[in-house]
């Protein structure tokens, strides 16, 4: 295979990135004198080793991939960050090997994520560095707690915690391991962490009693007696934080008006950043209630008045399962089953085609390219040669195209598996599942799809464990939860198309517990590295089950319902939306519409998502 050619175009082009980029370190780091070297460049004649005291940046081919661009805007911006937030001073070092890697990668987090609180576009810039790191080290093989290198985990978590971000899905599974095993003292060391992230000194100290919770180091006890009263909120240190010298240049500059229009500083106060540690602790503790409930596979956490308003508990968890569609019958069965959606999708079929097409219309057309006129360079403009011909002494006009900016998107489709839906509702949210899969997938728009019931009816083996029990007074939740996965974001819909047929089966469909599976599918949507996060729910009634009701208030299943709801509508980084078939869920959710046949279904859910991904707004219009 020959290798592609270059040009001097090419070297230039090069040249003119590196000065840029060296440029840019030198502002925003504060050092206009800041050596800077790029790995494997030739620098007068001779390939040189970069210099004590250099930036060395990360290796730029002539052929200027646009992974390479990424990775160096990146490398660069974290750089430009620890010279300008970062001083020696620090005298909170531990001395073990592990922990003090650990303690410099969490002080190179603490520079990222304060000094880009209000650069939009350096923000992202990390962000992308952040994953690329992960895949880079392959922590989306890591399963276990021990799989992954406690610096890299401390890290995540860190940056977690005082940015108010999910870590990228890149992350894996083992950072949920690992902060699930927080203890109460992590985690409000942690809080701290992100409550004292302007200040350096107060920030080292934190992190040394944060690595000290997590066993990585030992910290003295008169350690702790000297900085326990620095940890409590109060006015003096709230106004000692915001003259740091840290804060000291051009984030002095920007007043508390454009923090509110920047949208990314609220977010993070939402963490701890301006509120008390005990605020922030309780927001940390709440975080973990969101993945013990969120998940039948997980751990029931321990959880206490302090932590969340709500009384919801569930008496076990351990007959609780997540499941693979393609795990719950044999291939035959499903291929069968997939054959008779495909049968009964032909009298849907048209008409959610057609109204599938306009959105899938309405999303290509945001991503369509525009052309830019009266250019200097590109194409000829035909159009405009007219008045060269009229008038030659006016220069020639020419146009090129630039592409439209279109944030990148998940939707999670969470499907109501009750016995209710039993019939012509399930069939219809299946096939509109499918094609609803099918449009966004055209787009670049990925899709999970989840449905929820439970293994039993009125109770299973939860109930019989109760019984067993003595039948203790207010037990809580009391079936045993399915989770299902017919499509995960990642997964094309021609590998997945069959699942969808699993609703369908006989006994499949039994009760409903929504406020676990709402939980469920918001911990997965949370985790996907995506900008944008649309939820939509489609159910045909209140939560129901008689186990869970005999034992337990009338209401217990609905006021959590609404509690969960709460909760997610009150995050900015995830829109809900629901549809009811013949109930009326107006009443739990802001945005939600109701529908009193299943045929009406198809329709409705491509006129919510068209309204969805309209350009001039930015959240569903409410029913």
């Amino acid at each position: 295979m020959s290798t592609p050619k270059t040009s001097p175009g090419d070297e230039q082009r090069q040249e003119r990135f590196r000065q840029a980029t060296v440029a840019t370190l030198r502002a925003m780091g504060g050092a206009p004198e800041q050596g800077v070297d790029f790995q494997g460049a030739v620098n007068g004649g001779r390939k040189d080793a970069a210099q004590v005291g250099n930036v060395e940046l990360p290796y730029l081919s002539r052929h200027m991939h646009d992974w390479e661009i990424r990775k160096i805007r990146g490398a660069a911006d974290a750089a430009a960050l620890k010279m300008r937030y970062h001083t020696d001073r620090t005298t909170n070092t531990p001395a073990e090997p592990l922990a003090r890697q650990a303690f410099d990668a969490l002080e190179q987090a603490r520079c990222e994520v304060y000094g880009s609180r209000h650069m939009a576009g350096v923000r992202a810039n990390l962000e992308q560095r952040v994953a690329q790191q992960c895949a880079e080290l392959g922590c989306n093989r890591m399963k276990t707690r021990e799989d992954m290198p406690a610096p890299v985990a401390l890290d995540l978590l860190a940056r977690e915690a005082m940015s108010g971000h999910p870590m990228p899905v890149q992350a894996g599974t083992a950072l949920d391991e690992w902060r699930a095993s927080l203890t109460p003292s992590a985690r409000a060391a942690l809080a701290d962490m992100a409550r004292t992230q302007s200040d350096q000194t107060a920030f080292a100290r934190a992190t040394t009693r944060f690595l000290g919770a997590c066993e990585l180091t030992i910290v003295p006890d008169e350690e702790d007696e000297q900085t326990a009263p620095s940890d409590l909120p109060s006015d003096e240190e709230e106004t000692t934080d915001s003259e740091a010298p840290e804060t000291e240049g051009q984030d002095q500059q920007a007043p508390a008006a454009t923090e509110e229009e920047d949208g990314y500083q609220p977010e993070s106060g939402e963490t701890g950043l301006s509120g008390d540690s005990e605020a922030t602790d309780a927001a940390e503790m709440s975080e973990d209630g969101t993945e013990e409930a969120a998940g039948p596979s997980d751990q029931q956490a321990e959880t206490g008045p302090s932590e969340t308003p709500s009384t919801y508990r569930t008496y076990t968890t351990d007959f609780d399962e997540e499941v693979n569609a393609s795990d719950l019958c044999d291939a035959d069965e499903l291929e069968r089953l997939r054959q008779k959606l495909d049968q009964q999708m032909s009298q849907l079929h048209g008409l959610v085609s057609r109204l599938a097409h306009r959105l899938q219309r309405r999303l290509m057309a945001q991503q369509q390219r525009r052309w830019e006129f009266e250019q200097e360079e590109g194409i000829l403009d035909a159009g405009r040669l007219s008045r060269v011909v009229t008038n030659p002494t006016l220069p020639l006009s020419c146009k090129h195209e630039c592409e439209t900016e279109f944030r990148d998107t998940v939707v999670t489709l969470l499907i109501d598996n009750s016995g209710s839906m039993r019939g012509r509702p399930i069939a219809t949210a299946a096939i509109c599942g499918d094609i609803l899969a099918r449009t966004l997938e055209r787009c670049g728009v990925k899709v999970e799809v989840l449905g929820f019931t439970t293994r039993q009816w009125k109770g299973g083996q939860s109930r019989e464990r109760w019984l067993k029990a003595d039948r203790p007074s207010e037990p809580g939740r009391l079936n045993d939860l399915r989770h299902i996965i017919y499509k995960d974001a990642d997964t094309p819909l021609r590998r997945a198309r069959r699942n969808l047929g699993l609703m369908l089966r006989d006994g499949l469909l039994k009760e409903n517990i929504d406020g676990e599976a709402l939980l469920w599918a918001w911990k997965r949507l949370r985790r996907r590295a995506e900008h944008r996060h649309i939820l939509m729910v489609i159910s045909d009634g209140a939560p129901v089950d008689d186990s869970t009701f005999s034992a337990n208030p009338h209401n217990y299943l609905e006021d959590h319902l609404r509690q969960v709801i709460a909760r997610i509508e009150a995050d900015r980084g995830t829109e809900l939306l629901a549809i009811g078939i013949g109930h009326d869920v107006t009443r739990y959710y802001r945005n939600s519409v109701t529908i009193t046949s299943a045929e009406d279904l198809g329709g409705t859910m491509m006129a919510q998502l068209s309204a969805l991904f309209a350009p001039a707004t930015g959240r569903p219009a409410r029913r």
